[in-house]
């Protein structure tokens, strides 16, 4: 079986994700995922949970990119381009990855700031005198 691609995105984070038939090793922008994430053992857990739930943890090679947006929306990015790289390896992990929400892209993106008012939606101070 040849490398799978898939590109995996969350705010402003982008993963580009291949996936080939191996050992279980995750390098993510050519180093390992424990050094990479280093102490963030909530988000390693969350970066292998499409592994764990399709039972692929020692089966296949993860080798990832990320740019964009801060470690924990690149972790979300690298969770989601996981899910859809082994859904392009095999099409019958979409029932087992969907049920548990992995397939779908989580959209909530920074509200951008309006003219007249301090952030997105705060307005400036009122005073009455």
């Amino acid at each position: 079986m040849a490398k799978v691609y898939a590109t995996g995105r969350r705010k402003t984070a982008i993963a580009k994700v291949w996936l080939e038939v191996g050992k279980g090793e995750i390098i993510v922008n050519g180093v390992a995922l424990n050094t990479w994430l280093g102490g963030h053992e909530a988000l390693k857990k969350r970066v292998r949970q499409p592994l764990e739930v399709s039972k692929q943890l020692e089966s296949v090679n993860i080798v990832a990119k990320t740019l964009g947006g801060g470690y924990s929306a690149q972790a979300d990015a690298l969770r989601h381009g996981i899910s859809r790289a082994l859904v392009a390896y095999d099409e019958q992990f979409r029932t087992i990855l969907k049920p548990h929400g992995l397939l779908t892209r989580d959209a909530r993106v920074v509200e951008r700031k309006k003219p007249g008012k301090r952030k997105a939606r705060r307005s400036p101070q009122f005073s009455k005198r």
